[in-house]
């Protein structure tokens, strides 16, 4: 039996070897190490059992060289139970897997291997369990977006001062340098920054992707936000959003490069009750990431299995005031595990997307006021009016403010015909609705309380003559024959806004060949993409170029002019009304 200063020399004399192997790997020498680490853990582990039949009180000293003997070994050496479990590991271990001893010890070492190894490691670990002395096969360690080829010797091993049989693993890699221990632990990894700088260029982008007009106006930001993320940092990915009260699956991406096209059916049609993952995420309404997959049933069946899945992370789809749906991330194999960092990301991601999809269910609100409006207020048909030429617009808009509160009518009165042009404003959706009652009074608004009001101009035709009353509107337009353009007053008090206003009101004259033009704040008050406002000055520019032609021509001029100006930047909805008289 070797004594304790003997392990002691063969030790320095295994380190020395080691580190000459490092500058000139030779997969030869570097097995004749490995038998020779083997050696001499046994020696250790025999002089320890020696030691404890002495009756002079040395055990603990040799126990305690025995432990020093374990930290110190040049090569990778893992202590685990029966069941696989780590129960120690040692310096080397720890360096070569990138991971604190504290966060190894009690994780199944299964975990460790290779998805693809796994089952090959079972069936060597069953060998020694079941009486073989040692095994020595080669493997795969993946771990922290590290992955390492390696021979791994497995022996049976009893321990001082443990009650049962342990097994020890012992580590060789064969086709990677160790990393050497960093010699200033205050400068950042570069790759760690990167890392993060990546992370947060994703971010900026989905936030762009989900700010852009378009998104929030069709159905498309989630699906858009998937694509995003299966190009940059996934290989499958998965949303389910509620639906009637129960999760539907909504979108699943697949690998691009690979012929998943059935796998991926068989994913959209899989109900998302059936992923224990899923179901999880709903109840605790916060994120999971499994860095290496033990369980392949995570998502229903044998789904992750087929996707070769190494990793799976899965965040819910979220407001602050509730969950509207889970979105699931898959890694193959051979890509770096998801980690906490990917955790903390993609849960903003999370928040993000649910925050959209409240947008857009708001957006998609206010459209539905719009048509509404445009349907039920809106004239569908202008009517003849004797001794005058009329033609009439109205666009919805583009823009986030587009909500549906213009409106213009025509119709008779006794002894005439009256017409009206105007735009309600207030909250939200609420001011379409309000457009319905514009013939009621000014009253009836102000005593709802709601916020809302009406700024309108409203005309009397009799015969030559036009009275105006205007209600907080921009003046209409007098286009003269001869190509003058000249406003009338305008102003007065929007309705709603006080018990009693009286409107502003103005008679007019018209000639004949005179036009009358009435138009909405969202036409003058309209921008360019470089900011600049449309205006009053503009449009007489353009009514000044249309003197003399029928009220269609007009309009028609006016919206090819507002147009080229807007490009495609958002617009409000715009009304524009005219009345020429012809006679």
């Amino acid at each position: 039996m070797p004594d304790t200063a003997e392990l002691e020399r063969a030790l320095s004399g295994l380190a020395d070897r080691i580190a000459t192997l490092r500058e000139d790997p030779d997969p030869a020498a570097m097995l004749r190490e490995l038998d020779a680490a083997e050696e001499l853990l046994r020696k250790a582990v025999a002089e320890v059992a020696r030691s404890r039949r002495r009756r002079d009180g040395g055990s603990q000293r040799e126990q305690k060289l025995l432990r020093q003997v374990f930290r110190a070994l040049p090569i990778p050496v893992i202590i685990m139970d029966t069941g696989g479990t780590v129960r120690r590991i040692n310096n080397e271990t720890t360096r070569l897997l990138g991971s604190p001893a504290g966060y190894l010890i009690g994780r199944a070492f299964p975990l460790l291997i290779d998805v693809a190894a796994r089952a090959a490691f079972r069936q060597r670990l069953a060998a020694v369990l079941h009486g073989e002395d040692s095994v020595s096969f080669p493997t795969r360690l993946a771990h922290q977006g590290r992955a390492h080829n390696v021979r791994l010797v497995l022996s049976r091993l009893r321990m001082p001062g443990e009650p049962q049989e342990m097994l020890a693993g012992v580590v060789l890699p064969t086709e990677v340098q160790l990393p050497e221990p960093a010699t200033e632990a205050d400068v950042p990894d570069d790759t760690d920054l990167l890392a993060a700088a990546r992370r947060h260029e994703l971010l900026s982008r989905l936030t762009r992707l989900l700010l852009d007009e378009e998104s929030l106006r069709e159905p498309v930001a989630l699906l858009r936000a998937a694509r995003l993320l299966a190009a940059e940092t996934a290989d499958w990915v998965i949303a389910d959003v509620a639906r009637d009260g129960e999760q539907v699956r909504s979108v699943v991406i697949g690998p691009s490069d690979q012929p998943v096209g059935r796998l991926q059916r068989t994913v959209e049609e899989a109900s998302p009750a059936a992923a224990p993952v899923v179901g999880q995420v709903l109840t605790t309404h916060s994120g999971v990431v499994h860095e290496m997959l033990s369980d392949d049933s995570l998502l229903g069946g044998d789904v992750l299995q087929a996707m070769r899945a190494g990793s799976l992370l899965s965040v819910p789809i979220r407001t602050e005031e509730e969950v509207r749906g889970v979105l699931t991330l898959v890694r193959l194999r051979e890509r770096p595990p998801f980690g906490l960092a990917d955790l903390g990301l993609l849960e903003e991601v999370g928040l993000h997307l649910g925050l959209a999809m409240q947008a857009q269910r708001g957006f998609q609100r206010r459209s539905q006021a719009a048509d509404t409006l445009q349907t039920g207020v809106l004239p569908r048909t202008l009517p003849d009016i004797p001794g005058f030429e009329i033609a009439a617009v109205y666009h919805p808009g583009s823009g986030m403010r587009a909500i549906g509160g213009e409106f213009y009518d025509v119709f008779p009165v006794k002894n005439g015909w009256g017409f009206v042009v105007g735009s309600a404003a207030g909250r939200g959706e609420e001011a379409a609705s309000v457009t319905a009652m514009v013939r009621k009074v000014s009253d009836a608004l102000v005593a709802q309380n709601t916020g809302l009001f009406v700024m309108a101009a409203a005309g009397f035709v009799r015969g030559r003559k036009v009275r105006l009353a205007s209600a907080g509107h921009h003046p209409a337009a007098l286009v003269q024959p001869g190509g003058g353009v000249r406003f009338s007053e305008g102003g007065g008090v929007p309705l709603g806004f006080e018990e009693g206003s009286v409107p502003a009101t103005e008679d007019l004259t018209l000639s004949a060949g005179e036009t009358l033009v009435l138009y909405s704040d969202g036409l003058v008050g309209s921008q360019s993409p470089a900011g600049d406002n449309y205006g009053e000055d503009r449009l007489t520019e353009v009514l000044a170029r249309c003197a003399g032609q029928p009220p269609s021509t007009v309009v028609k001029a006016i919206e090819e002019d507002h147009r080229g100006f807007c490009g495609t930047h958002a617009v409000d909805e715009i009304t524009v009304l005219t009345l020429r008289r012809s006679r």
